[in-house]
């Protein structure tokens, strides 16, 4: 269901006051995707947007917001120059065509390196930082003859597997997805593979440059890994794992899912296995895969011009926002309730409910998710 069915076209930053102002507005505290996304389409650009959060937020009751400092979004800046690394906004011709299709696409993404691998077709090698001799050589194996056949291998960065993967990768092209700034390798022993990813592959990350990568932000990066791509070869993973959160966006995406299967008895086989047994795709070697997704040809068509939701917000009063954002919160929990089911629950329309869910995440008392999703914190 459309929540939104009138689209209004996102313009990308046209100057650099406009690209500093897009980076104030997702920098700012309790913005996320969904948010920025709501916020362009509801006030037209970045700069109305930024007048706007501190009313928005005094209307859920928070007194003393301030949107993220313009000195804080100037060095930023710098340091991403510094770091010889380029910023790239949604809508923009260099954005990567495949995140046109993720419903939280990231606004804003750094990258450093050979910008020109986003334009290729890419295909993700994830798997257990733990790998088994056995693994890392699979690993090695597809991510070179898939690379030879003039794929792009996608990965993490992080160790076993997805090393593996980007070191066999790297004479033919891989992307390093960060969960961290783009500045800021994790793990530390990757230090070199990092730097030689840098000069001959691609980094990306839509963290603020000199972020320190903790728990939460690796299920987040997950979901560009598999945005990124055609489709995702997990190699050696445990039941419970950041692979099989990858595996899981790239069904909710619409790619494919590929593993590798591996012993019964071997617990970092078992997710690989139960994604086997729930209709993934053997692979055996680079040309299951290839039969699977087909050959390496470039998409060179143009990009729908993408899109932002614009809700219309009735004026309400304050008692009657107040007994809005009651019913609301009432009917959330802590497990994810879809948005147009809460509409229908509440009997509104999208409008009314959209700028309201803004301002209770602003306020931080819901958290907004992938697929149009809505917990209460």
């Amino acid at each position: 269901m459309d929540l939104f069915p009138s689209l209004t076209p996102l313009t990308p930053p046209h100057s650099e006051e406009a690209r500093l102002s897009w980076l104030r507005l997702l920098r700012s505290r309790r913005v996320g995707v969904a948010t920025f996304f709501r916020l362009m389409a509801e006030h037209g650009c970045a700069d109305a947007a930024l007048d706007e959060l501190p009313k928005i937020a005094a209307a859920a009751g928070v007194s003393d917001y301030k949107p993220c400092p313009v000195g804080v979004a100037q060095a930023e800046l710098k340091a991403g120059r510094l770091a010889g690394a380029r910023l790239i906004a949604h809508g923009e011709p260099d954005y990567p065509l495949p995140l046109y299709d993720l419903a939280d696409a990231p606004p804003l993404l750094w990258v450093l390196g050979d910008i020109k691998l986003l334009s290729r077709p890419s295909i993700a090698i994830v798997g257990a930082r733990n790998a088994s001799s056995l693994g890392t050589r699979m690993a090695r194996k597809l991510a070179d003859d898939l690379g030879q056949a003039g794929h792009v291998i996608v990965s993490g960065l992080a160790r076993g597997i997805d090393t593996a993967a980007h070191v066999a990768a790297l004479p033919h092209g891989t992307v390093a997805v960060m969960a961290g700034g783009v500045d800021i390798v994790y793990p530390a022993e990757n230090a070199v593979l990092a730097q030689e990813i840098g000069e001959k592959g691609l980094r990306v990350s839509e963290q603020p440059m000199g972020l320190q990568p903790q728990a939460r932000h690796f299920p987040r990066r997950n979901r560009i890994i598999s945005g990124l791509v055609r489709g995702v070869v997990v190699v050696e993973a445990a039941a419970r794992s950041g692979s099989l959160i990858t595996a899981r966006d790239a069904l909710d995406q619409g790619r494919d899912v590929l593993a590798v299967p591996g012993h019964p008895f071997d617990a970092r086989a078992s997710g690989c296995n139960m994604l086997l047994r729930d209709g993934a795709t053997l692979v055996r070697n680079a040309e299951d895969v290839i039969a699977a997704l087909g050959p390496a040809v470039e998409d060179h068509a143009p990009p729908d011009p993408p899109a932002a939701p614009a809700p219309t917000s009735p004026k309400r009063g304050l008692r009657e926002t107040h007994t809005l954002h009651q019913q609301i919160l009432d009917r959330l929990g802590p497990s994810p309730l879809a948005e147009d089911q809460l509409i229908r629950d509440l009997s509104l329309s999208a409008g009314e409910i959209a700028p309201q869910l803004i301002s209770l995440e602003l306020d931080g008392r819901i958290t907004r998710q992938p697929g149009g999703l809505v917990a209460k914190i």
